[in-house]
């Protein structure tokens, strides 16, 4: 019983970090149909955005607390600025826009291993997220519990500010029927770029994140985008319900099947499950109710 709940508080633990990878992809995929390869790039900066500032302050607790805005400024920035140059032109293109920013995720990969070099680096845990608890006989690592409510409070903030804010509904009135919501005076430009910097930002935020599971490096975000794009095609795309529960369900699927077999085969098993959910469900667990004809 004990190995049991022990698998499961690792699977909740890997739905956790793939969850925060997704809620920015929830946005920008889910909203403007942008396949953005370069989304693991901004992880990658998010992550390296630690190493920077704990340079400069010792406290690793301090320095992990700034780091969590700045990042999301950092990598939201970028996605933004990503969007204003390039992505804005081939909304109607996805298969270029793919290609554009496969390309562009590869020039930042090298503009990492140039400024950083190639060798991963390794961030300091604060002292309060290392080491772990025991709970009626399960090992609970800090560092993950801090991860999993961390991942939750992203959740709850970006499902209070699509229901109850200004931005909210603009952004769930382009997703609905982008047409319409043009022509009721909704600078429907400015809302994408908007919703490109807080999907961005998420994902420099859960840079932060994985800094405190391992090292990191030019390739860390690369790692987890093909995950991250599973769980917001199963879950539905742009349904941020359909992103918690595909990620925890993945998590706790993958934890378990790597327990009884080996990693390789617990990934292929859930790739095939995968494909045979979405042959019987291509729209995913949840789908948008628009008023768009096409």
């Amino acid at each position: 019983m004990t190995v049991i709940l022990n698998q499961s508080f690792t699977g909740v633990s890997i739905g956790a970090v793939l969850l925060l990878i997704a809620l920015g992809l929830t946005l920008t995929f889910g909203q403007m149909g942008v396949i953005n390869m370069a989304h693991g790039e901004f992880i990658m900066a998010g992550a390296y955005t630690t190493y920077v500032l704990q340079k400069p302050i010792e406290n690793a607790g301090i320095s992990l607390l700034l780091a969590l805005p700045v990042a999301f400024l950092v990598a939201g920035s970028m996605g933004a600025l990503l969007e204003w140059l390039l992505i804005r032109r081939l909304y109607a293109r996805p298969l270029d826009t793919l290609l554009v920013t496969w390309g562009v995720s590869l020039m930042l990969q090298q503009l990492a291993r140039d400024v950083f070099g190639a060798p991963n680096v390794q961030t300091t845990a604060p002292d309060l997220l290392t080491g772990s608890v025991s709970v009626a006989g399960v090992t609970l690592a800090n560092s993950r519990l801090f991860i999993l409510g961390f991942a939750l409070l992203c959740v709850c903030g970006l499902a209070a500010i699509l229901r109850v804010t200004p931005l909210g509904r603009r952004i769930r009135a382009v997703v609905q029927n982008r047409d319409l919501a043009e022509v009721s005076g909704i600078a429907t430009g400015r809302v994408d770029r908007t919703t490109f910097f807080i999907g961005s930002g998420l994902a420099g935020m859960a840079g932060v994140a994985l800094t405190l599971i391992g090292p990191i490096g030019p390739t860390t975000g690369t790692n987890y985008i093909v995950d991250a794009f599973l769980v917001v095609v199963v879950g539905g795309i742009g349904r941020l319900r359909g992103a918690v529960i595909t990620a925890f369900v993945l998590g706790l699927l993958q934890s378990v099947l790597e327990y009884s077999t080996t990693v390789s085969v617990a990934k292929v098993v859930v790739l095939v499950g995968i494909v045979a959910f979405l042959q019987w469900r291509p729209q995913g667990l949840y789908t948008v109710r628009t008023r768009s004809l096409v």
